[in-house]
């Protein structure tokens, strides 16, 4: 079981609570956790990433056990803190302004 914390932007968005938990088969890694998510919640597909080239969109971030992986291949396997629930993967809004 995997734990999601959204942003607040994304909670109203989907309705969802602060945490989410998906179930993963396979390997979870961050591209199949983003699957999960924007199959459970539809609404959401396209607000994380490009719907097109799957993309994280600007002004996101992903943390997993206090490790930025907003650059990291979607494809590498989380950190087995976040793969065994103890950890949530941590989706944030960045701020920006001037």
């Amino acid at each position: 079981m995997i734990r999601v914390t959204l942003p607040a932007h994304l909670r109203v968005l989907s309705g969802a609570g602060t945490e989410v938990r998906l179930e993963i088969e396979g390997v979870p890694t961050l591209h199949a956790v983003l699957d999960a998510l924007e199959e459970r919640y539809p609404m959401l597909s396209g607000t994380i990433r490009d719907h097109v080239t799957k993309q994280r969109r600007p002004f996101l971030r992903f943390f997993a056990c206090s490790e930025d992986i907003s650059h990291e291949p979607t494809e590498r396997p989380l950190p087995d803190d976040v793969a065994s629930g103890k950890e949530p993967l941590i989706i944030i809004g960045a701020i920006a302004g001037g």
